[in-house]
């Protein structure tokens, strides 16, 4: 709060007379009442956020036709975490995407990179004063020459290649739907689509209204179309390990020390977690009585998947002095 108030005053802003409530929200991965309540009771939390779900509501987002039907028929393999957002950090994204098969395109012609039209995310200084977005055509023209010119193996060129020409013009693609519904020209944006759904997704198969997901989020309907749906703690889960996973693949032979010890203090992090949440549902089994079998389960398979995963790094290793 006096962070807060010594940036008010610093800008000529009002100040409050008192100091204001703290409020502490939660969002992610909520996929039923159950959950959002569980939240609130156990955490203390004043608030839940739900996010994916609405996508699939017209009334409260805008999503163009052609992309909502994507949306409604969007399986588990279909939605992933990606690296395509030019902000550097790991962005949720559908698949088949018609900004990503716009991307495609032009990786396949020889001209990667977008026009970057709108330039909100040109923020990289890497090659002059002028900044400029990694998803542009300039950037990644810029970063692939200097790749050529590194001297490496045809596996690392790819692999640094891939990371280069994955970042994706999401200001624009975000954007678009609202372009395509109203009927308004695209011409300069283009007509593909970015959308970020999280992996609730693939639980949810029709357009809904938003009596509809109201009535879902309080308990009073079900709009979750399967009954196989993940606990949101295990769905999570199960993403960390998908993002270690893709880490050790994106990692060669032999690892770096420094390369070692970030994989294996992630895995020591995710063990912590499948203990915090196994003592969880142990310790609250009223709340998960129905399903708190399957949920242990659950947590016993992520386990034997994180055992392998260790086995992995140990082998990016070839000095002893790196083994566990």
């Amino acid at each position: 709060y006096s962070i807060f108030v010594d940036a008010l005053i610093n800008n000529g802003k009002v100040v409050p007379r008192a100091q204001l409530p703290l409020i502490i929200t939660a969002q992610g991965g909520v996929g039923t009442a159950e959950e959002h309540q569980f939240l609130i009771d156990h955490y203390k939390v004043d608030s839940v956020g739900w996010g994916t779900p609405f996508l699939l509501v017209p009334e409260a987002t805008t999503v163009d036709d052609k992309t909502l039907m994507k949306l409604i028929n969007a399986k588990e393999k279909d939605l992933y975490l990606s690296n395509i957002s030019p902000l550097g950090v790991p962005f949720n994204s559908l698949r088949g995407n018609t900004k990503d098969l716009e991307k495609l395109s032009l990786i396949a012609k020889g001209t990667p990179g977008s026009s970057c039209s709108k330039q909100y995310c040109a923020l990289s200084n890497e090659f002059s004063n002028q900044t400029i977005c990694t998803a542009s055509r300039r950037y990644q023209t810029l970063k692939i020459k200097e790749l050529a010119k590194a001297g490496l193996s045809d596996e690392e060129y790819q692999l640094q290649y891939d990371k280069i020409v994955e970042k994706s013009c999401i200001c624009v693609g975000l954007g678009t739907p609202s372009l395509l519904i109203h009927k308004l020209d695209t011409k300069v944006e283009g007509k593909g689509v970015s959308v970020c759904p999280g992996p609730n997704m693939a639980y949810y198969s029709r357009s809904m209204s938003l009596k509809d997901i109201t009535d879902h989020i309080y308990g009073r309907a079900n709009m979750v179309d399967r009954n196989d749906r993940p606990n949101m703690f295990i769905k999570e889960l199960e993403v960390y390990l998908s993002f270690l996973q893709d880490k050790i693949k994106a990692t060669i032979s032999p690892a770096s020390p420094k390369q070692v010890l970030y994989l294996t203090n992630f895995v020591k992090d995710i063990e912590e977690g499948i203990q915090y949440y196994a003592n969880l549902f142990n310790n609250h089994y009223s709340e998960f009585r129905e399903i708190r079998f399957k949920i242990l389960m659950n947590l016993d398979d992520c386990s034997k998947s994180l055992n392998k995963l260790m086995e992995e790094i140990e082998s990016l290793s070839e000095h002893e002095q790196y083994a566990f």
